[in-house]
């Protein structure tokens, strides 16, 4: 027979156990990416606002979207490079169908992509780019904007600032 106080420690350690392993379960180990509002200005004269997070480190840009269960609407992920380059992209443990625009170092959108959910395909720029933008597919062709259109300049000089 188990004494009252074994029994006691016992359920103790069980829901201690059960507790960690619930809170574990629900955190990756990374901290939320830095947000800003950024805007992009269409060749109709149009001007889209963005809450857009940023992606400046090497681990946050490698993390990107992956196993994210949830993109809210009308926000999207800008992976800022401090030179142009060629870049190259991926949908490995992404869920969601993104978009993703390659963006020059004076902010004008030179390709647009759609990349689907866990494809292992490379979707790569032809141009040497600063930045990569994201969204939920089909973002870029539901709000109007296209190849040629642009970041204002007052969201440049925010991705240029530290």
């Amino acid at each position: 027979m188990i004494s009252r106080t074994k029994k006691t420690s016992f359920m103790l350690a069980l829901v201690t156990c059960a507790f960690l392993c619930t809170a574990l379960a629900s955190c990756d180990g990374t901290k939320a990416l830095p947000k800003v509002d950024l805007s992009i200005s269409t060749a109709s004269g149009k001007t889209v606002a963005i809450v857009t997070e940023i992606a400046r480190s090497e681990a946050e840009q490698e993390k990107g979207y992956m196993n994210r269960k949830v993109i809210p609407d009308g926000t999207g992920m800008i992976f800022a490079y401090k030179n142009d380059r060629n870049l190259r992209f991926w949908m490995k443990n992404t869920p969601h169908p993104l978009s993703i625009a390659f963006i020059d170092s004076k902010g004008v959108i030179r390709e647009i992509y759609e990349m689907a959910p866990f494809s292992l395909e490379t979707i790569a720029s032809e141009h040497a780019v600063r930045y990569a933008f994201e969204f939920p597919s089909p973002w870029f062709a539901s709000t109007g904007i296209a190849v040629g259109d642009s970041l204002t300049s007052e969201s440049l000089a925010k991705l240029t600032a530290k």
